[in-house]
């Protein structure tokens, strides 16, 4: 996910001709992007690229205006935004207009109500808060990636351009106004004094900013990458370069030299030693931004510089495309994905190279008429109706565009079902789910894929939303906090409490503990964190590490072990890579430590005299189930996936492992009831099984009650 911005549409330094490294520095940075979008594993970091145009676009601005306000005394706001809409949103507009054809003919429809959501974000450049929230919300984590993702970036500038002009306006008429009013003030010594009250506000931005940034991305790194507040010193770095430009010219032209080589050297080195696990933004983002910072400095070595390869004419020509390429290219490889799963690095590749050809079609035959159009130079009033024009028109077709999803299908509710009696199988007023398995589901013939069914409950288009009510009740610690939440459900009068304590995979047994709670009248009482198995071992999501659950747990044993002891423990949870000494233990290493902390958790509560059940982890499938329901309705057998390899991607058998030989502690195994037969089955009894690739739908969840019920029956008599 990167940004790159425009041009230059004036020179870098007031006073020197066009940089075709500024240009060249473009190139690079969409090029690391795009390779590492394709897939290329040399390059984990080519998402740096963002940064490296972070600090571009500030340094271009900061002298636009600059000039423009020592120059003239003040600073146009309308042909600065002029300027800004003519060249940014016509292509802008194309691609997200664009961006609704693909996903109607490729995505499935599923996503759709999503990606017209997705336009009117980025079309209103909020697109990276609409992200940071998503980054949050434990329910988007799985999702796949929207088609717009990569207007996070633009976003971040368009915010970035609306308050930095009028910052200048502020401290221009502030700090220096009246004494260029003076009769007897040098005009020299009083640009100087200028640029130094611009050079304290710029700090006033990129200080709270960076230390933001170092905070937020320790404690939320996936919220810390989209947010604007954390991206703002970026930007102030590249305003800084503009500000001490006339001293930067002076620079002796072999300093200026090493520093832009030792500049370029450090935006290769962030690009493949820089990984997606790593907290980004933070301190790591200096190195490429300071790298940047070093190659826009040098302009003065000249060929002795990093000018000798950035101002090649092939690299300067992929640098004005780079506006256009990082438009298209994104679009193009999720449609890509959608129509043909998941993409090679060729396929990729062949597909990043694919979207030069819009690219240029765009830059030729939109961009350079529209940016050249001297009507529009005379007029700014109409360069801004025509970037209204190409802002107003998708964002409009994205709210339309969510027409084509609406209503939603009606769910399943769980008042539509009778309540449960007795031992008896349940009377759904819908499809039975897994009732119709009967004793034996392996035996069963309703277990095997099949192409069609007359009906699915929950629709596949409703399936995000057919949930545990635990999410609705806010029933989850979320994300880095580490206070304990609690839901009460069944009897809450009860003397019997039974505890479920887990991630979101014990969250998954919800619907059916309710009904077998409300039955037996116990009381139900949850612990539940995103992310955070019932485990005393430190893990790893997103290959990070994961302190809030570390201490979430601690504080969740001794409150089971204590005086809200329960009289009976129920977990369960999804696999998760351990870490040990920061490093992460993948394969055996992984598993061994896994197993050894269930053994040492589990036996922890029996010790205290907490009896303790284990719900064996759901089978995680390689396919995003609701979506390919969705677009497979009458071939359902296309979205079924092995048992075997959907079983080991599990904590199944690390849980059955932990377990054998374990004196008090017992294991509920549902693995038939959910996966039958040799291949997992997307629907069973009229009913979707998962609403992703490994959470339960709430419907089936509840219709695998009198299963439940009668498997802790057998374990508590």
């Amino acid at each position: 996910m990167t940004r790159l911005d425009s041009r230059p549409e004036t020179n870098t330094d007031i006073r020197a001709g066009y940089r075709g490294d500024i240009e060249g520095l473009r190139a690079l940075a969409v090029v690391l992007v795009l390779l590492s979008h394709a897939g290329l594993d040399f390059l984990p970091g080519g998402f740096v690229g963002v940064d490296v145009f972070f600090v571009i676009s500030g340094f271009l601005i900061t002298g636009l205006l600059v000039a423009e306000l020592e120059r003239t005394g003040k600073i146009s706001l309308v042909g600065f935004y002029a300027r800004r809409a003519k060249r940014l949103l016509p292509a802008a507009g194309l691609v997200l207009g664009t961006s609704l054809l693909l996903a109607l003919f490729f995505l499935p429809k599923t996503r759709w109500a999503d990606t017209g959501w997705d336009v009117v974000a980025s079309g209103l450049y909020a697109m990276n808060w609409r992200l940071a929230e998503q980054a949050v919300d434990y329910l988007a984590v799985g999702d796949a990636p929207s088609i717009l993702q990569h207007y996070w970036s633009l976003a971040v500038e368009e915010q970035f351009y609306l308050v930095w002009p009028l910052l200048l306006i502020v401290v221009g008429w502030s700090g220096w106004s009246r004494r260029r009013a003076s009769k007897g003030d040098n005009l020299g010594r009083t640009g100087v004094s200028r640029r130094r009250w611009l050079l304290l506000a710029l700090a006033l931005i990129a200080v709270p900013s960076f230390a933001w940034s170092i905070h937020l991305t320790q404690s939320d790194p996936s919220r810390a990458y989209f947010v604007t507040t954390t991206r703002m010193w970026e930007l102030a770095l590249g305003g800084g370069l503009a500000l001490l430009s006339f001293r930067l010219s002076r620079l002796p032209r072999p300093v200026a030299a090493a520093l832009g080589w030792a500049g370029l050297a450090a935006i290769a080195v962030s690009a493949v030693w820089i990984t997606p696990s790593m907290a980004f933004p933070g301190y790591l983002a200096l190195l490429p931004t300071l790298g940047a910072a070093a190659v826009i400095a040098a302009g003065t070595a000249g060929r002795a510089g990093p000018e000798l390869l950035l101002g090649l004419r092939p690299v300067r020509a992929v640098g004005a495309l780079s506006y256009s390429l990082y438009l298209w290219h994104w679009p193009l490889l999720i449609a890509a994905q959608a129509r043909f799963g998941e993409l090679s690095v060729s396929a990729g590749l062949a597909v990043v190279l694919f979207s030069a050809l819009p690219a240029a079609a765009t830059y030729h035959y939109l961009e350079n008429p529209v940016r050249r159009s001297k009507r529009l130079t005379f007029y700014p009033v109409r360069a801004l109706r025509l970037g209204l024009f190409f802002t107003a028109v998708p964002v409009l077709a994205g709210l339309l565009f969510q027409f084509a999803v609406w209503p939603p299908p009606r769910q399943l509710a769980a008042s539509d079902t009778v309540p449960w009696t007795g031992a008896s199988a349940p009377a759904p007023v819908g499809p039975p789910g897994a009732a119709i398995l009967g004793d034996t589901p392996r035996t069963s013939r309703d277990g095997v894929p099949v192409d069609r069914v007359d009906s699915i409950v929950p629709d596949p288009l409703a399936a995000k939303d057919d949930l545990p009510d635990v999410y609705r009740h806010k029933c989850f610690s979320e994300g880095s906090k580490t206070a304990i939440v609690n839901c009460v459900y069944g009897d809450r009068e009860a003397d019997f409490t039974v505890a479920v304590v887990g991630d979101s995979h014990a969250g998954n047994w919800i619907p059916a503990l309710q009904a077998v709670a409300t039955e037996r009248k116990w009381r139900l009482v949850t612990y539940l964190k995103q992310s955070c198995p019932f485990l005393d071992l430190e893990i790893s999501v997103l290959a990070r590490a994961t302190p809030a659950c570390a201490e979430w747990n601690r504080s969740v044993r001794a409150e089971l072990t204590g005086a809200a002891r329960p009289d009976l423990l129920l977990t369960s949870g999804a696999y998760y890579v351990p870490i040990r000494d920061d490093t992460l233990l993948n394969g055996a290493a992984g598993y061994d430590a896994t197993v050894e902390a269930m053994r040492r958790t589990w036996t922890a509560m029996t010790d205290a005299g907490v009896r303790t059940v284990v719900l064996r982890d759901t089978p995680h499938l390689n396919v995003r189930v609701a979506e390919c329901v969705s677009a497979n309705r009458t071939r359902l057998s296309k979205c079924a996936a092995s048992r075997e390899l959907a079983v080991d991607r599990s904590a199944g058998p690390a849980q059955v492992e932990a377990v054998r030989g374990l004196s008090g502690v017992r294991l509920v195994d549902l693995t038939d009831a959910i996966c039958p037969a040799d291949r997992c089955a997307p629907v069973i009894g009229g009913v979707l099984v998962y609403r992703d690739s490994s959470h339960l739908t709430a419907s089936y969840a509840r219709s695998l009650t009198p299963r439940l019920g009668a498997e802790l029956d057998a374990l508590l008599n």
